[in-house]
């Protein structure tokens, strides 16, 4: 299952609620304001760390420019809208909203 997340960790709780539902070896993928949350070094680069322990973590490379975010965490894979669509093709898509 694919897990994609689009709300700042800084005004939602989507990823720590989420991070609690991945199974190992689900991808996730951070898209519009939930590209924060891949930004090194912040409040919440434990438990994405821990995540990526058994799960791919991708950023939507556009999402990552359009907020300025370019120093992100170690281990996480940018993709570009291609990217992204090969990813929905492979897997079922949950969306954390």
């Amino acid at each position: 299952m694919l897990h994609t997340i689009n709300k700042s960790p800084f005004g939602s709780n989507s990823f720590e609620t989420s991070s609690r539902f991945f199974q190992p070896g689900d991808p996730i993928l951070f898209i519009e304001d939930g590209v924060y949350t891949v930004q090194a070094d912040n409040k919440f680069s434990k438990i994405l760390a821990e995540v990526q322990q058994n799960n791919p973590v991708y950023a939507l490379s556009p999402d990552l420019d359009a907020r300025g975010i370019g120093n992100i965490a170690d281990g996480v894979t940018t993709i570009d809208y291609e990217g992204f669509v090969e990813l929905v093709e492979e897997h079922q898509v949950n969306s954390w909203l």
